[in-house]
Order: structure tokens, then sequence, then C-alpha cells
């Protein structure tokens, strides 16, 4: 079984950093499992690594996709696993880093055999999401799948609309069939290390970042991608790019633009660390004790 080490944690914690902080000292490469740095173009709103980092060490499912093209858990792990495989058939060790859980869950466990899809409830549960509103449904995930809905931002509709289908058709929630899957499935040895932030200070950080990204020019980014693609392409449901689409459409001020991708930023991560802390094999560290992660690291791979 193919050993990898798994980085996860939410938004602004520092995952990426740490990664190539290993990875350098490890003989590692880095396979992305952020379900937003896949899109080409979509850079600086979704914090991809630098050209400089990307020199230092390979990484892996970053702009893979093009905005105009839809992509699913399905996709990422069948790139994943190939990924993976070259990483290790040359004597390198993978890291796998990112903190969309639902990836980093398939990705260990495969994906459950859940109930194909109905196009007729696919169709009523769209007209649904255009009538009621997304947020009405994601709602109502909410209310019957809880798991799911810690993992799926409110503005993912193709995920929202495939829980909400999977736990009509079955009967019960979607994070069920994962749970049951998971037994007799595990398809890595996994090392999986979370960092572990303060609450304040996670939100500090989350704030600090935005405020850079629109110093770097996320709204000019914005602007120009609209310019080559539609509104409704799958990327510009992610935060800080939804906001501006807003605010470039005149529904929203720019400040208020900007405090609600700090605010959905916040949720997101909130969600993120909800999902993580109920996988009991991950190991929490604070972002500065490197010597104790780099320790696991050696123990794993050695």
């Amino acid at each position: 079984m193919k050993k990898i080490i798994v980085i996860c944690g939410p938004t602004a914690s520092g995952k990426s950093a740490l990664a190539i902080f290993l990875a350098k000292g490890c003989s590692g490469e880095i396979v992305s499992a952020d379900s937003q740095q896949i899109w080409r173009g979509f850079d600086i709103g979704t914090a991809k690594p630098f050209e400089e980092e990307l020199r230092e060490v390979p990484h892996h499912l970053i702009d893979i996709c093009d905005p105009s093209e839809r992509f699913d858990a399905e996709k990422f792990l069948r790139r994943a696993d190939a990924a993976i495989d070259d990483i290790s058939s040359r004597g390198m060790i993978p890291f796998v880093v990112g903190g969309t859980g639902m990836y980093l869950r398939m990705l260990e466990f495969g994906i459950c055999e859940a109930p194909e899809s109905d196009p007729a409830l696919r169709a009523e549960l769209e007209s649904r999401a255009k009538a009621e509103g997304l947020a009405a449904l994601y709602e109502e995930l909410e209310r019957v799948d809880p798991q799911s809905s810690s993992s799926i931002h409110p503005n993912d509709k193709i995920r929202i609309i495939r829980a909400l289908e999977i736990f009509q058709l079955a009967g019960s929630p979607a994070s069920e069939f994962r749970s049951g899957h998971e037994f007799s499935s595990r398809r890595y040895d996994a090392l999986k290390i979370g960092l572990n932030i303060e609450r304040e200070e996670l939100y500090r950080r989350i704030d600090a970042r935005v405020d850079s990204m629109m110093a770097a020019g996320l709204l000019e980014e914005v602007r120009a991608l609209l310019d080559r693609y539609d509104s409704a392409a799958q990327p510009f449901s992610a935060v800080g790019y939804k906001e501006l689409v807003s605010h470039l459409a005149g529904e929203v001020s720019l400040d208020e633009a900007v405090r609600l991708i700090k605010r959905n930023s916040r949720r997101y991560a909130k969600r993120q660390m909800t999902w993580f802390r109920a996988d009991s094999e991950i190991k929490w560290f604070e972002p500065l004790e490197i010597s104790l992660i780099e320790s696991e690291v050696l123990q794993k791979i050695i």
C-alpha cells in the first residue's frame, strides 16, 4: 500500500507553506486537494502557490481545468491517483495538501456506492434552487445531513443538489454511505497531519489574507475572468469570486463585497474544522511545532 502524507486544516492555516517546507526536506512532491486551485486563471482568490514555490517543489492538480469545464470528485480521484502513482514510481513522497475534506476522504477510501443520479429528481431540485434560492436547499441539507453540509460550501450548487438527491433516493444521508464504505476500502497508508490554530488568530489571518488578495488585484482578476467566461461557470461559486461578481453586477458595494468575503471565509473555515475534527486519525499540531511534525513524517517514510 502506497504511503502518503496528508496536510489538512482550515483555510489560511498555513498548509501550503508547511507542505513545501516538508517536501523540500523529504524528497517530496505536492498533490493539491483543493477544489478551487484546479481552475486556470483563478489565481489570486484561490491562493495558488507562487511561481517560485512551484519551481522549488513540483505541484500536481493545479491549473488542470478550463473554467468552462465541469469538474467533480470522480475526476479529482482519477487525477490524484495518477499523480500519486507517478510520484511514488520515481521514489518520491506524495504530500497531499488541501482543505477540501470530501476530496481527502475519497482519496483515502474511494467513492462510495451511492444511488445513481435521477434526472427527474435532479431537475426538480434545480427548479427549487431557482425558485426558492440555493440557500433554502443548503438549509435543508444542514437539517437532513449536517455532516455532509459541513464540507460543502453554501454556493456549491452541484454538491448540495447531489447530497439532497442521495438523501431522497436512499432515505439516508450521503455521509452514512461514506461511513459505511470506509471500513473495507482503505486505499493508501496515510499519515494525516492537521494544523490547529486558535479561532481568533485564524480569523485574523483570514481577514489579513483577504486584504492582501484585494491589494494583489483580485477585483481586476475577477473582472478579466468575466470578460472570458460566463458568471455561471463553476469556479465563480467560490468564496472571493461570487462576492465580487455581485459587486461588478452592481448588487453590492466593494466594501460590502470585501466584508462578505471575510465573513464567508470564516464560516467556511468553521465548517472545515467541523469536518476534520470528526476524523480521529488526524494528528493535530500548532503551526510552529515544525520539529514535531518533521519527526512524525520521518517516522512514516523511513
